[in-house]
């Protein structure tokens, strides 16, 4: 007797998931088209839609057009009935989103506040957050959690950073960071997170690579929609491959790291670290701009042909510099497809669809989509 009943729970919000995730995906569903295309009675329709209207996670939105009879009620989901934070940390500065279950950016803001361990930055960390949920007024218990996304590798856990030498702060934990911070927090690699919201977004690329291109460089390998992490875990770490042997000096202890020749700061250096004026002065015509550009280029042409050989894969350009990649991929094609010794034209490479904080997006997507996986659970 308890088997089945905890059979029928489980039948119960499987249907409840389905029917949520239909309305959620398509933007806007009625009791009819759901009985059809999910294959439900209409009387299982109408007691799910009226258990998720009671739970403030769906609304009727008015009516479809009429063939001839009553108008059909149209529902769809309450986008702010659960947010989710990402914060972005970086060297020189802190980005904090807020994305709703339409994955959607509903606040974006980016803050001058070099990097420490010392309480006055942990705090500052507590206050962007809050001040965040103030300025669009958003309930702390609407609140699914905030992911902190750092420049370093984490634990499958999420609750440390194993290797931090980009910031020196190996050993530092979702705790520590989240101290002033009256959420749930949970840690995630820079370019795991942008490279998972990307491939969230756009829905074509099932398996891929993805470059992030920003002050420093990492990756992220995808498979069926998810980030394949390696055995220890370490995958996807791009930015160490040698490029050039016993090249430049990396911060890793190696030399002639990727990393060292086409981070951002290479490009937003002679401007102060102002990557838009890079490319503003790129398109007015700057020799020097269109010099260093080209050397930008030919180095990473050989770093995505490197990805392509070894994984026959879409590679997707991200990070600060791949969200300016797009007037210029043809050009990149050119010379990566001339490095193929299979032929082609390097149609492999895309740029990055999400250019609004990638990195804290992708971070705070994490929450979005594991509360829609299974809603009744939370």
């Amino acid at each position: 007797m308890e088997q089945d009943r905890t059979s029928y729970i489980s039948i119960k919000s499987i249907n409840r998931n389905r029917i949520f995730n239909t309305i959620r995906n398509s933007g806007n569903e009625s009791r009819s088209s759901l009985s059809y295309h999910l294959k439900m009675s209409l009387p299982t329709i109408t007691q799910n839609l009226n258990d998720l209207m009671k739970a403030g996670l769906i609304c009727e939105s008015g009516s479809f057009l009429s063939t001839g009879g009553r108008r059909a009620r149209a529902y769809s989901i309450v986008p702010r009935a659960r947010i989710s934070v990402g914060l972005d940390l970086t060297h020189d500065h802190v980005s904090v989103v807020l994305v709703d279950l339409n994955r959607t950016i509903i606040y974006s803001r980016r803050y001058p506040c070099p990097f420490s361990l010392e309480d006055g930055y942990l705090k500052k960390l507590g206050e962007i957050v809050r001040n965040a949920l103030t300025e669009t007024s958003i309930q702390d218990s609407k609140v699914l959690g905030v992911s902190i996304v750092v420049p370093g590798l984490v634990t499958e856990d999420h609750t440390r950073i194993f290797y931090g030498k980009i910031l020196n702060f190996t050993g530092t934990t979702n705790a520590t960071l989240g101290k002033y911070i009256p959420f749930p927090c949970r840690l995630y690699n820079d370019a795991d997170a942008a490279g998972y919201g990307e491939v969230r977004i756009c829905k074509s690329f099932e398996n891929a690579f993805y470059i992030c291109l920003s002050n420093n460089i990492g990756g992220a390998v995808l498979i069926n929609h998810q980030i394949y992490k390696g055995n220890t875990p370490k995958s996807g770490e791009v930015g160490h491959i040698s490029l050039i042997p016993d090249g430049r000096d990396c911060y890793c202890g190696q030399k002639g790291c990727f990393e060292t020749y086409c981070n951002a700061k290479i490009l937003s250096g002679p401007f102060e670290g102002d990557l838009a004026r890079f490319f503003e002065e790129l398109r007015a015509g700057s020799s020097f701009c269109r010099q260093l550009w080209e050397e930008y280029l030919r180095y990473l042409a050989i770093a995505v042909n490197n990805v392509y050989m070894l994984l026959d894969c879409p590679v997707i350009l991200g990070g600060y510099v791949g969200c300016y990649m797009g007037d210029y991929l043809d050009e990149l094609k050119k010379l990566a497809g001339a490095r193929n010794p299979f032929g082609g034209n390097a149609d492999y490479l895309y740029a990055c669809e999400v250019k609004d904080e990638p990195l804290a997006f992708g971070g705070a997507l994490n929450d979005i989509e594991e509360f829609c996986e299974d809603i009744s659970a939370h």
